[in-house]
């Protein structure tokens, strides 16, 4: 059974692509959110303001791609990204 995700792909004002990620990541469904950020060309704002969860799973898609990523995230999941080192791999920004 797969967690439910969604993912919205968009651009922000300066042309960057975005991609804005609202449920729970994890093993079930990390390889969407995979194919999701390989679609994007370049780098990528990926807004987790809305996921509640995010597993191992999870953390290996955004590690495998934390050079270039911007990650935009709530004070939920803030923690897990800092504890985890990727916080110290790429850009990470309270909303």
């Amino acid at each position: 059974m797969t967690t439910p995700l969604s993912l919205a792909p968009g651009r922000r004002p300066d042309g960057t692509a975005l991609l804005t990620a609202v449920g729970e990541i994890d093993m079930s469904n990390a390889d969407a959110l995979a194919a999701a950020l390989d679609t994007a060309h370049g780098p990528v704002v990926l807004d987790l303001t809305e996921v509640g969860y995010l597993d191992s799973a999870g953390l290996n898609v955004l590690f495998s791609r934390a050079d270039r990523l911007e990650l935009v995230t709530g004070p939920l999941l803030a923690p897990v990204l800092a504890v985890s080192g990727l916080a110290e791999l790429t850009i990470v920004r309270q909303a």
